[in-house]
């Protein structure tokens, strides 16, 4: 249980900083009685201590800058807040696969289907930059798609917030295998 809101019932996946769960929303307002699912986004909490506020403070920014962004190909973000010194993200709860999970299932998907995938991906990086955010982590495990092809654009930890004054020059953050060479010399 996290908090008197979400009851957490299993675990999704695991990142590199981040864990997600399924939880049930149980402030959602919902009358019917349909219990309605979420993802929960929390860090991980072996994470070494000179790096946890950091971490911490890229976490949130996630949540303040995919939190402004309505897009169907963008992951919705409804709730952000702290219980007991854990900080969370409720998140859209996606039934799908990583595009990185289907590449390795089916390495080649037909050239209508990538042109597809890769316009949906570009709408949401569209509306992101009209709120001049940079995704900067743009990669096959960072997109998910559903069992009809819609592709969502999540994880918005190292986004660039061009209000924001976490970034530094020279700092490069990402994933190596997918920077620009602008991103990685700095």
């Amino acid at each position: 249980v996290l908090g008197e809101r979400y009851v957490l019932e299993g675990r999704v996946g695991t990142g590199g900083t981040a864990v997600i769960s399924r939880a049930r929303d149980l402030g959602c307002g919902c009358s019917d009685g349909d219990d309605v699912h979420v993802a929960i986004k929390t860090l991980l909490p072996n994470l070494p201590p000179e790096v946890m506020d950091e971490v911490r403070e890229r976490f949130l920014r996630e949540a303040r800058s995919a939190g402004r962004l309505n897009h169907p190909n963008i992951v919705t973000i409804y709730d952000v807040g702290e219980q007991d010194g854990v900080a969370y993200i409720a998140l859209e709860l996606l039934d799908g696969k990583s595009l990185q999970q289907i590449l390795r299932e089916t390495p080649r998907l037909p050239l209508a289907r990538i042109a597809d995938l890769v316009a949906q991906v570009a709408d949401g990086l569209d509306l992101a930059q009209r709120f001049k955010i940079t995704h900067r982590d743009i990669k096959p495990a960072n997109i998910m798609v559903s069992a009809d092809w819609r592709a969502k654009l999540t994880d918005f930890g190292v986004a660039h917030v061009a209000s924001s004054s976490m970034t530094q020059t020279g700092t490069a953050l990402g994933s190596p295998k997918y920077m620009s060479p602008e991103q990685v010399t700095g």
